[in-house]
């Protein structure tokens, strides 16, 4: 809980940087474009006052000092139209026309698209009311690129802060799993003593009282600690896998649960080809269905039926298990497989993630809810 704690207080921090970091960039850069462009356009004035006294020059008149405003111009596009919409002439565009003609037409719709976005300034030449040039011009590549930078380093610091984020959340699992392999490796070893004792003295029980009906029961429930432990010892490890029978391992399952539950509950496994097989460590899959059946068991409060039914699905084998219980609220459905996550009164909420392990990790397999009804009942598949 601490540990959880923690980590969203970081989730919630690093958000909060990042937003800080992304507002403080996108207000500073605005004021820098705002600025820039006002600076732009007091130069672009500059260079159509040049126009204009280009246009209205003489014989006499000096003109290096228009000429060279003309000339400084180098980093903002400009197209100079008469008041009809002829290009007159343009600086800093690129035409990419192959004749006189194309590069007309070209200069012509670029002046219009510049018009269209309000960035002209209109140069009188006489006091005729038609009598102008219209000096069209758009941003310089520099205001461009400097406008759209902080939209830039906003993707940069949000992708940062997923990666922080992506990274803790990748280290609380592996902490996660750390935990739950050390657990179990635990409990399999403590577990190891006191069943070893047992079967020994199952074994002087069995010499002592050899027509005792009692002992061989004893003896599978002995078995059956045995088993559990091994399956304990087997978390955290790669599983040896081996050929079985899906048909016969079902029929482990469902005769194993049918001993330990009510009569009013009933467990069935239909498979549609009782000698397909499937490559999987049986001990650790029989644990998965036990699983499932104990949870619908507890669903459907003693009373109900289970139904276990498998097919071929293209190459994989898909095994679906339905239950009559109460079923999953829509809201609780994508919580399931998580880890002490439980909506029952008792238990730890570790069966479901347990079987994702064991079918995903070491089965490269999937395990999900195909579908739940409140009401009426939920069905897992399995797909290996």
């Amino acid at each position: 809980m601490f540990w959880t704690d923690k980590i969203q207080q970081v989730k919630i921090t690093l958000t909060v940087a990042a937003v800080i970091i992304a507002a403080a960039s996108l207000v500073v850069s605005h004021f820098l474009v705002r600025d820039l462009a006002h600076e732009e356009r007091n130069r672009m004035e500059i260079w159509a006052e040049a126009i204009h006294s280009l246009s209205m020059a003489d014989a006499e008149t000096d003109l290096n000092l228009v000429l060279k405003v003309l000339e400084e111009n180098s980093t903002i596009p400009v197209i100079v139209t008469d008041a009809k919409g002829n290009v007159q002439t343009y600086r800093n565009v690129d035409v990419d026309a192959e004749n006189a003609a194309d590069s007309a037409a070209v200069t012509r719709r670029m002046a219009e698209d510049m018009r269209r976005y309000g960035q002209t300034i209109k140069v009188q030449l006489t006091d005729e009311a038609d009598d102008y040039l219209l000096v069209c011009y758009e941003d310089s590549l520099l205001l461009t690129r400097l406008a759209y930078y902080p939209y830039i380093q906003l993707g940069v610091v949000m992708l940062f802060v997923l990666i922080a984020i992506f990274a803790l959340l990748t280290s609380k699992k592996a902490e996660q799993n750390k935990v739950w392999v050390g657990l179990s490796k635990e409990t399999a070893h403590q577990l190891g003593t006191p069943i070893s004792s047992l079967m020994a003295w199952t074994e002087i029980l069995r010499e002592t009282y050899p027509e005792d009906d009692l002992i061989p029961e004893m003896d599978k429930d002995v078995k059956r600690l045995q088993l559990i432990a091994d399956r304990f010892s087997k978390i955290g490890s790669t599983p040896e896998r081996q050929p079985v029978i899906l048909q016969e391992l079902l029929s482990h399952v469902v005769e194993y649960m049918n001993r330990r539950t009510s009569q009013k509950v009933m467990i069935t496994a239909v498979v549609d080809d009782p000698t397909a097989t499937i490559n999987v460590n049986p001990q650790l899959f029989e644990w998965v269905f036990e699983n499932l059946c104990k949870n619908a068991v507890d669903a459907m409060e003693g009373r109900g039926s289970i139904s276990i039914s498998a097919f071929r699905q293209q190459e994989r084998m898909c095994i679906e298990v339905t239950d009559t219980g109460k079923g999953i609220e829509r809201r609780n459905i994508k919580n399931v497989f998580r880890p002490g996550f439980t909506t029952k009164k008792r238990g730890w909420g570790l069966g479901l993630s347990l079987a994702k392990r064991i079918i995903e990790e070491y089965h490269n397999g999937r395990i999900y809810v195909l579908r739940s009804e409140v009401g009426k009942g939920t069905t897992f598949r399995i797909e290996v």
